[in-house]
C-alpha cells in the first residue's frame, strides 16, 4: 500500500481498530486502494500506527468478513474484487457504521433509547413514525 495514508486519533470514541477499519474501505470503495493492492503486512503496519498488532489483525478480520480485503497464507492481504453490484456491499458496511456508531455513543453514556432517538433524528424521523408502538 502506498499512496493513501491510514490516521488513528488515540482521543476519538471511535476504537482504533474501527477508525482503521472504516478508512481502509473508504479507500477501496473509492478505488484509491485498486482490486489486487496489497496492504500491508499486521507488525509493521501496526508498528508504524503505534498500536497492537492485534489492533490491526481485527481491523483486517473485519474487513475480510466485509469481503473487501482477501487474506491468504504465502500471498498476504489484498483488495478484494468489489462485487459487480455495489448494493452487495451496502449492509455489510452499514453494520460496520452502525457499529461504530453505537460504540461511540455508549462511550458518551448513550444508552438504547437515545441512539435509537438520534438515529431517527438524522433520518428526519420521529420515534413515533419509526415505531408506533414505543421501544421492544
Amino acid at each position: 500500500m502506498t499512496g493513501p495514508v491510514v490516521r488513528v486519533d488515540t482521543t476519538s470514541q471511535v476504537p482504533p481498530y474501527g477508525q482503521i477499519r472504516t478508512q481502509l474501505a473508504a479507500l477501496i470503495r473509492t478505488g484509491r486502494l485498486a482490486e489486487g493492492e496489497r496492504l500491508p503486512t499486521v507488525r509493521p503496519f501496526a508498528a508504524d500506527l503505534g498500536l497492537s498488532p492485534g489492533t490491526v489483525a481485527r481491523a483486517y478480520r473485519e474487513l475480510e468478513a466485509a469481503e473487501l480485503i482477501s487474506a491468504r497464507r504465502g500471498a498476504g492481504t489484498q483488495v478484494a474484487p468489489l462485487p459487480s453490484e455495489p448494493a452487495l456491499l451496502i449492509p455489510n458496511q452499514l453494520a460496520m457504521q452502525a457499529g461504530d456508531f453505537t460504540t461511540a455513543a455508549r462511550a458518551l453514556g448513550a444508552d438504547t433509547e437515545a441512539i435509537l432517538t438520534a438515529v431517527h433524528k438524522a433520518l428526519g424521523l420521529s420515534s413515533e413514525t419509526v415505531n408506533p408502538a414505543g421501544p421492544t
